[in-house]
């Protein structure tokens, strides 16, 4: 099995009406055991801000960014947050997933988010994609998704909105020509 971790997982334009309709995710984790990821291009409606706010940390800073915004990580654990980001290492509870990319899940990385000591880029999501052993391999020869090498400009640069659209052109070709039948020779 190739790992995909560190890849983006585009959704088939054929999962309309579903979760995760035009959805991007990012793969945190991807091994015999299943798959963990990070959709990035829902936004909950609820600003950074308001969620430090909400979580009474008051000594965070004011954050003006593209992804001042908190995302929908997935339908998994939606009461626990995540913090994709640029590499640090001083976090309580951080992964090292890339050489370009961390995950964090403890509150000490939420307070420094718009100050000096902030990561360069980060990703605010509640909630993650899961997939039991062997379940994305299906879904993937079953047609559900596409998937890319992670891109760290599309991840952190590009609006919401365009991410699904901007990985989907990235592919080279137009993804509505696709069939979602999969073909068994």
């Amino acid at each position: 099995m190739d790992s995909l971790q560190n890849h983006l997982l585009i959704a088939m334009p054929s999962l309309k009406d579903t979760f995760f309709e035009r959805s991007v995710i990012y793969l945190c984790e991807h091994n015999e055991q299943g798959a963990m990821g990070l959709m990035i291009n829902r936004p909950i409606g609820v600003d950074v801000n308001e969620l430090l706010r909400q979580m009474e940390l008051d000594d965070f800073h004011t954050i003006e960014s593209i992804n001042s915004k908190v995302l929908v990580g997935g339908p998994v654990g939606q009461e626990k947050g995540f913090v994709l980001h640029t590499p640090q290492p001083q976090w309580s509870n951080s992964q090292q997933i890339s050489e370009d990319l961390m995950l964090t899940t403890s509150r000490d990385v939420l307070t420094s988010l718009g100050g000096k000591e902030a990561p360069e880029q980060f990703i605010v999501a509640l909630g993650y994609a899961g997939w039991g052993r062997h379940q994305l391999e299906q879904e993937l020869a079953d047609n559900t998704w596409l998937s890319i090498p992670a891109n760290i400009d599309l991840m952190f640069n590009t609006d919401h909105e365009s991410r699904w659209q901007k990985a989907t052109e990235s592919l080279g070709f137009d993804i509505w020509q696709l069939s979602s039948q999969a073909g068994h020779a």
